[in-house]
């Protein structure tokens, strides 16, 4: 507790006292701790794991004109429930200086970086899903000509409080092909074309098919990606292919198929109407490095899920992730469209109307589907409703490894009420009916904002199916300045947090919860 105290103390004094500018030097940066007093709890089965529990981040970054850098500390030694085991310390495993020099850009120490739509190469962090996969060497981008920008880049990725020892590798190109052409300016076209290659060497394991015959492991596993996209207008398209070499991995149960992974994406915008259509086909695309892993940790690449992410707490109950190594073939298709003010349909203040539908399967199953039906209207300018339809289909089995296909409706209506410039009252009630799983679940919540500083929330999920628990929270926040603090007390269900097809197991939780942001 006492050294939780002291690096939250000293994260602030460090940051504070560089808001400032000096010499031609800018200095900006962020702290995020969100902090848990958990209890044991036999209703849920939340149990008690510390007195006092915390993850925070603290981001530092300095600014000039040829030379950029920044670090991050990070104190996780009593990690939040869900980020145990390798999650715990504390240090400073981000640090980075970026120079420009003419058309070169140089980065040394940890970085991030995304060739494409990330099907070979993708690190990024999101820190409610635990991931951070930087990698620590070197980058180098240079813009040799109009309308093409070169990367190179190299080194060990991260994992968790240490780094994985193979080596990643990796070149990218992107031409601006309109640039080239003033015929395609003229008429407002934009033509984008797109090469990335990605190596891994990785040294060969023991790890045996048998008790007598060992796998004879690649050390080095190449993968590369093609891409184009046109934008013409209201008009965009996106094609991608992408392949990878054998790559027997823990994910693929050791075999040495190629991994292959291609998309097409087509979406139209204006006027208030919007319309997007794409379909993606992967297969043995785990990227990882280091091949014995499991888990989220130490992927190279990523894949987009081709389903939406969903805020609304019932329809987030059967989250899908999507599966690298055994392959799928995804669907959406959505539409948006704005019904004008002072129209019979639009009323007086306009409505929109959005609409989604989302297919995944694999071999004959179906992974995952949702179809999805979301209206919003304001009714005055005092009063707004939204109310929403999702038919779901959620492969269990597929997904987390039990329990069959869950069919389920979910309703939700959300009402926000503004009484003067400063005070509005929003409500959300929902309700998820299934006959499997745990059955019916009901939810409601009340959140009461009185602006500038405060607000005040309070919520219950309800399983009125099999368990009958209810999962209750009282939060108040308040907002003074470019600090956020929130503060209450609850319970928090076990289940899967997702973002972009990528989720997190987290535990069942209890106990009163503090949460503060800086930034400045």
């Amino acid at each position: 507790m006492k050294r939780a105290l002291l690096f939250l103390t000293a994260c602030c004094c460090l940051l504070s006292a560089g808001a400032w500018d000096w010499k031609g030097l800018n200095f900006s940066g962020s702290i995020q701790s969100d902090m848990l007093v958990p209890r044991n709890d036999s209703g849920t089965g939340a149990t008690k794991t510390g007195s006092f529990l915390t993850n925070t981040y603290a981001d530092l970054l300095m600014q000039s004109r040829y030379v950029d850098a920044g670090l991050r500390l990070e104190f996780l030694e009593y990690p939040l429930p869900g980020f145990e085991k390798d999650f715990e310390g504390w240090g400073v495993p981000h640090f980075w200086v970026k120079g420009r020099v003419g058309k070169f850009e140089l980065t040394g120490g940890t970085f991030y970086e995304q060739f494409g739509s990330g099907f070979i190469l993708r690190t990024y962090e999101e820190r409610s899903l635990g991931i951070d996969n930087s990698l620590l060497g070197g980058r180098v981008v240079v813009k040799p000509l109009k309308g093409v920008t070169l990367k190179v880049l190299s080194g060990v990725q991260r994992r968790y409080w240490k780094w994985n020892k193979s080596v990643v590798s990796g070149a990218d190109a992107e031409v601006n092909i309109d640039e080239w052409i003033p015929r395609l300016q003229l008429t407002d076209t934009k033509l984008l074309a797109g090469f990335s290659w990605v190596n891994k060497y990785e040294k060969k394991e023991d790890i045996y098919a048998d008790p007598t015959h060992r796998y004879n492991l690649p050390k080095f596993v190449n993968a590369w990606d093609v891409r184009l996209r046109l934008d013409k207008g209201p008009w965009s398209v996106l094609a991608e292919y992408a392949e990878k070499t054998q790559d027997p991995s823990f994910d693929n149960h050791y075999n040495f198929d190629k991994g292959r992974a291609a998309m097409i994406s087509a979406s139209y915008s204006e006027k208030g109407l919007s319309v997007l259509l794409q379909a993606k086909r992967s297969e043995n695309m785990s990227f990882r490095s280091r091949r014995s892993m499991n888990g989220t940790s130490s992927f190279i690449n990523h894949l987009p899920a081709f389903t939406q992410d969903q805020t609304y707490a019932l329809a987030a109950i059967y989250p899908y992730a999507t599966q690298l190594a055994d392959g799928e073939w995804a669907w959406q298709a959505e539409a948006g469209y704005n019904f004008k003010r002072n129209t019979p349909l639009g009323g007086k203040y306009g409505m929109n109307l959005k609409a989604n539908f989302s297919h995944v399967r694999w071999e004959g199953t179906t992974n995952y589907q949702d179809i999805d039906v979301q209206l919003t209207r304001k009714f005055s300018k005092a009063f707004k409703l939204s109310l929403m339809y999702m038919n779901q289909l959620y492969n269990q089995t597929v997904v987390e490894g039990h329990g069959g296909m869950i069919r389920s409706n979910i309703f939700i209506a959300d009402a926000k009420y503004q009484f003067t410039p400063k005070t509005t009252l929003r409500c959300e009630l929902q309700y998820l009916t299934t006959p499997h799983d745990q059955g019916d679940w009901a939810y409601g919540l009340l959140e009461l904002s009185l602006a500038p500083h405060w607000m005040f929330t309070v919520s219950d999920m309800w399983n009125c199916g099999t368990t009958g628990l209810h999962y209750y929270q009282g939060l108040v926040t308040y907002n003074v300045g470019q600090h956020r603090i929130q503060g209450g007390y609850g319970r928090t269900r076990a289940g899967y947090n997702c973002s972009g097809g990528v989720c997190r197991y987290v535990p069942a939780s209890t106990g009163w919860t503090l949460s503060y942001n800086f930034n400045f």
